[in-house]
């Protein structure tokens, strides 16, 4: 995938939390997940996943990593875990833990790598606490079952399902507040 750093600070220009709330929705072709987000702790984040869904960035990725118990992990354009937007942003480490369905930013061991990459938790994962951003959880229930059941396919190596768990579509949700 090009690089979309040009489109993405296109998008920016039109997100503001002072004046909206925003969701994403996930169609996936296990079900829908509902994100809501938690700008007020990691506004860099939100405005950088609603900005790349925007742009249609995730429509037609998958779900490259699935560690049952862990993670489901997404938001690689090349499907590899090595793929990102053709920037990086800062870590806005906070004291939100990483509790089921508790959407975080994946990166390298680098802080401030985090790009397109995110991941959401299965279970309560208290050794990523202040080490990934927290940005975001789960809506509602059926969002979570729908993790939970993501988290449960099978896997061969490197974590990678043995089939493809896409992200048919993300759709921003704004609502003024």
């Amino acid at each position: 995938m090009a690089n979309v750093t040009s489109e993405v600070q296109e998008a920016l220009k039109n997100i503001d939390f002072e004046k909206n709330s925003y969701e994403l929705t996930f169609e996936t072709s296990m079900g829908d997940i509902n994100l809501e987000f938690y700008p007020e702790i990691a506004p860099g984040h939100c405005g950088n996943m609603i900005a790349l869904a925007k742009v249609g960035y995730y429509d037609n990725l998958t779900f490259h990593r699935i560690v049952p118990g862990f993670v489901i992990q997404g938001g690689c354009p090349d499907g590899t875990g090595m793929g990102g937007p053709g920037y990086t942003i800062d870590a806005e480490f906070n004291d939100k833990p990483h509790l089921p369905g508790v959407l975080s930013m994946a990166r390298t061991n680098d802080p401030n790598s985090a790009g397109s990459q995110f991941f959401l938790c299965l279970e309560k994962v208290p050794y990523l606490d202040n080490q990934y951003t927290v940005f975001g959880a789960t809506k509602d229930d059926e969002s979570l079952a729908v993790v939970k059941a993501i988290g449960a396919v099978k896997t061969g190596a490197q974590d990678r399902p043995l089939e493809d768990v896409v992200i048919k579509k993300a759709t921003v949700s704004e609502k003024a507040k």
